[in-house]
């Protein structure tokens, strides 16, 4: 028994651990192919050849030499940045409620025993589902594509959306600018640094003509749907394993012989 349960224990960690890999290479494969496109302008032309070094035509802008036909955006102009709620004041109506997400469960994931709930009849607008982008705008700053199922919005984090551009656009433009608004931030006279709005607005964004757009969209879409589906599913495991683990040393569950393999081979 004792062997059943560590070997599905450490079947649990070995998925996780691998969805984290995974996941860590296809980050790292988008911020690469962000600066190639946006800092090199090394993009696929029509030919599939590297733009800037095939010649491509270059004009000028407020950040310099950008390629012919592109243009330059602020930030708040590509996506829209709904800041939460106050939950505090949406406390659940009986046993029906939603976990509040606060910059704590951004950084941690959510908690049955630390997470603050909230009704669940609040404005559909302030509901958080897997694959939102939230963007921490106060104390710890930060921008991350939450996969740790449904919430409520609170107060100091963004959740960003667009109608005019796919989620790895404005994902990879917030975090090309985190860095200075955490500079931004550290430099507040207050407990908690912040960002404000007027700070978005004050940071450009190159935005590609259609046409190399879409090229960059059919690379980087097939690239954010497995990170989110890999996210979706370790967040799915480390329940599993949180919900399991004191069940199997009570002796609550049982195990059979096969229960570890068929985690293995994704089918637990």
């Amino acid at each position: 028994e004792q062997r059943a349960i560590a070997a599905t224990l450490s079947a649990l960690d070995d998925k996780i651990e691998l969805n984290n890999r995974i996941n860590k290479t296809l980050e790292e494969m988008a911020q690469a192919l962000f600066k190639r496109w946006f800092v090199d302008f090394e993009f696929p032309d029509e030919n599939g050849q590297p733009y800037k070094s095939s010649g491509g035509e270059m004009e000028e802008s407020e950040l310099g030499l950008i390629p012919k036909g592109w243009k330059v955006e602020s930030l708040d102009s590509i996506a829209d940045y709904l800041n939460g709620l106050a939950m505090q004041k949406y406390r659940p109506e009986g046993d029906v409620f939603i976990p509040v997400i606060k910059i704590r469960e951004l950084n941690q994931g959510k908690s049955d025993v630390q997470s603050d709930k909230a009704s669940p009849n609040i404005d559909s607008k302030y509901i958080v589902n897997d694959g939102d982008v939230l963007f921490s705008w106060s104390g710890s700053l930060d921008v991350k594509i939450w996969c740790g199922g449904k919430g409520g919005l609170n107060q100091h984090l963004f959740k960003v959306t667009s109608v005019r551009y796919e989620k790895w656009f404005y994902y990879l433009w917030t975090k090309h600018h985190l860095e200075k608004f955490r500079g931004i931030a550290q430099d507040k006279a207050t407990t908690m640094g912040h960002i404000q709005r007027k700070h978005l607005a004050e940071s450009l964004v190159i935005v590609p003509a259609q046409e190399a757009l879409e090229r960059m969209n059919s690379v980087m879409r097939p690239i954010f749907d497995i990170f989110i589906t890999r996210e979706i599913e370790a967040a799915t495991l480390v329940a599993i394993s949180d919900t399991i683990l004191p069940k199997l040393i009570s002796g609550e569950i049982r195990l059979n012989g096969s229960f570890a393999e068929d985690i293995i081979n994704g089918e637990g």
